[in-house]
């Protein structure tokens, strides 16, 4: 049975066989001195707010191993990576990902042991494994293995000198690596989107829509609410409260000119202001009448609508699309439409390239929401339109 949480501290004790002090962390005695010595006080509030510090962690060992240092950092990332709701993000997968191989390989080797060699080697089993990992993952995989030691450091579970050599190991680099290579993102053709819309529901299609219009991410379309947006303009504003980089104190806005308006208004009607504009209950609902209304055999016979529904489904539609189920279902439609499966991620790319062909880097770069110019030219397509037409004047 899981024991209680509770708010109050740990007790300072006595051991009256040793005459001494000490304090019970995570079921482990911390001796503190003799009972009478007058800094016995001090160094008990000193070492219980180096344990709150930790997160109620244990007392660092100089002897832990990389299994005890994966538990301590697991428990910190699954507090940190949440959304304001309160929801894991995506950043909590990329940490179980990487430590779960860490753990498997060297979970009982000391921590103060683990060098750029072990690095070098949990590297190549990442690339030697039957899903051959891309070189970016990979060099993911590390990055997120260098931030463990770097938090272990930092809470005193392991020697400084062990980040500074992890350091040392390098990422992969393009061409002179044996990892695979991936393909890079590509705005999506517009018949390939055309085709697909027919297949999707109303709320789908709204949301490739927008991405088209406001370059927005998948993850900010998907929880819009009439609350977020300010329509006392010609050009209405939509300010987030969750967005990627809400955590860095970055502010996040998306624009919608009269075409995305027309877009939104639809399902402003009816729509509380703290719910969200695109909700899959109502997709579903809407899909069910459309099913009725080709029904054939007369309503008289055969099953009553909704009388052959499981009581309790093992999914329910949510209050909300999630990236990954706004992702599904565009995958699904691409399939039934006979088109090249893409995603949602790629309509980014396409509104990027638009705005910065006609605009500017600059435009493109205030549009998509990023803090530097140099990210922005990983989603906008270099326009060789210009480099064409000087190349025909010079010869």
């Amino acid at each position: 049975m899981r024991r209680k949480e509770t708010s109050t501290l740990p007790p300072l004790r006595f051991h009256k066989a040793r005459k001494l002090g000490y304090v019970v962390l995570n079921d482990r005695y911390v001796y503190l001195g003799k009972f009478d010595d007058p800094e016995l006080r001090n160094r008990y509030d000193q070492t219980i707010a180096e344990w709150l510090a930790r997160g109620r962690q244990p007392v660092a060992k100089q002897d832990a191993i990389i299994a005890e240092v994966v538990a301590a950092y697991w428990q910190h990332a699954v507090e940190y990576y949440v959304r304001p709701d309160g929801t894991p993000s995506g950043g909590l997968d990329r940490v179980r990902n990487a430590l779960k191989v860490l753990r498997d390989l060297y979970g009982g080797t000391p921590a103060a042991e683990f060098g750029p060699l072990k690095l070098r080697a949990l590297r190549e089993k990442w690339l030697s494994s039957d899903r051959k990992r891309a070189r970016r993952t990979v060099n993911g995989y590390i990055a997120e293995v260098k931030h463990m030691f770097k938090w272990a450091v930092s809470h005193e579970l392991v020697p400084p000198s062990v980040f500074h050599g992890l350091t040392t190991v390098v990422g992969l680099r393009a061409g002179r690596s044996a990892a695979r290579e991936t393909e890079p993102v590509r705005p999506v053709p517009e018949a390939d989107v055309t085709a697909v819309l027919p297949h999707v529901s109303r709320q789908v299609g709204a949301m490739i829509g927008l991405q088209l219009l406001t370059a927005a991410r998948s993850g900010e379309i998907v929880r819009l609410r009439p609350i977020d947006f300010d329509t006392s303009g010609a050009v209405w504003l939509a300010r987030l409260s969750e967005h990627k980089n809400a955590y860095r104190g970055h502010e996040r806005i998306l624009y919608f000119g009269p075409r995305a308006q027309q877009i939104v208004k639809e399902f402003l009607v009816d729509t509380p202001v703290d719910a969200y504009l695109f909700r899959p209950t109502e997709a579903e609902e809407e899909r069910l009448t459309k099913r009725h209304a080709k029904r054939k055999t007369p309503d008289t016979c055969g099953n009553v609508r909704g009388s052959n529904r499981v009581e309790i489904p093992k999914t329910k539609p949510g209050a909300c699309y999630t990236s990954d189920s706004y992702r599904r279902a565009i995958e699904r439609a691409c399939v039934k439409a006979k088109v090249p499966v893409w995603t949602p991620h790629r309509l980014r790319h396409n509104a990027a390239t638009i705005v910065r062909r006609e605009y500017g880097l600059e435009a493109a770069q205030l549009i998509l929401g990023h803090a530097r110019a140099d990210v922005t030219q990983l989603y906008a397509e270099v326009n060789h339109l210009k480099a064409l037409e000087v190349a025909h004047k010079i010869g």
